[in-house]
């Protein structure tokens, strides 16, 4: 694979972003990293990143045609990374590029980019998907939104982040709106898999042959396959939390309503995942939906 030319920084080394510090720095890219959280920062310089105080330090250290990547939880904190009090803006230069992976509303990543464009820097919207794992060796989805030329300018970079690449359209948002109807259905289908592998345990059948079933029949899907497997086992540790479905729900419905659709299910799932994190599940694995349905059942 072709090393990606440009330097890199990266605000945000969670799952997500942590998984994707690791892949860079495997292909030997010049990466810095910025997290506020202190463990986050570490297991990033223990792969090979530059440590950074703020967004600011870190955007001051790319090269002319260097990349941000943004890969935060939500709008506010894109916004507080970007323009906030030690926002990257203040050293970013006209000709760099923010790379916009957060899944937040469209109005909200069109604002981000159209307030970045007035300063020279070139944004493209790209949310992400597949989990850490794919994320860590490059086969996790980027749906990307940006004008043809900035998308080819970076190539190199967004092949090593991702072979799984989906170009939405060149109107930034697009990745955006692609990505909220991408976890909607996520999020349907891992509160469907819950369901009905609670309804399961109801009828007395062993879960682990029933999902054996379920994964090779009409009802598979990948969500409930990766979840339900883990949860089965008791393993919580949260690789998605499930404020981010719970935030993604919430995200769709609303493009949903703004757009005057209202469909049968997307509407309570989001429900379903309020409902969970109102439960005190919010830092746990979305996976524990499976315990909190069987609790509902009875």
């Amino acid at each position: 694979m072709k090393k990606p030319p440009c330097t890199v920084a990266m605000v945000g080394a969670g799952n997500m972003g942590g998984a994707m510090v690791e892949r860079l720095c495997s292909l030997g890219v010049s990466v810095a990293v910025c997290d506020k959280d202190p463990l986050r920062q570490q297991q990033a310089c223990n792969a090979g990143a530059h440590p950074a105080d703020n967004p600011a330090a870190v955007a001051g250290l790319l090269d002319d045609h260097g990349v941000l990547i943004v890969c935060v939880v939500d709008a506010a904190q894109s916004r507080e990374v970007l323009f906030g009090a030690q926002g990257a803006v203040s050293a970013l230069r006209p000709g760099q590029t923010v790379l916009l992976c957060p899944t937040i509303a469209p109005q909200d990543t069109e604002t981000l980019a159209a307030d970045l464009a007035e300063r020279g820097i070139a944004c493209i919207d790209a949310p992400m998907s597949g989990g850490p794992a794919r994320a860590r060796d490059g086969s996790m989805s980027l749906m990307l939104a940006a004008p043809n030329a900035l998308l080819e300018r970076h190539a190199a970079l967004l092949l090593a982040l991702s072979n799984q690449q989906f170009v939405i359209s060149e109107r930034v948002g697009d990745g955006a709106r692609t990505k909220l109807v991408n976890n909607l259905l996520a999020g349907i289908n891992l509160v469907g898999a819950a369901e009905v592998m609670a309804l399961a345990e109801r009828l007395g059948l062993n879960l682990p042959t029933t999902l054996d079933v379920i994964e090779r029949s009409s009802g598979q899907s990948w969500i409930a396959s990766d979840r339900m497997r883990r949860a089965m086992v008791g393993d919580f540790a949260p690789r998605a939390h499930m404020t981010l479905l719970e935030k993604d729900t919430r995200l769709a419905v609303q493009a949903a309503q703004a757009a005057g659709f209202a469909g049968p299910l997307g509407a309570h799932a989001a429900q379903v995942f309020a409902q969970a994190r109102a439960a005190g599940l919010a830092d746990q694995d979305d996976g524990a939906l499976l315990q909190w349905m069987m609790q509902q059942g009875h």
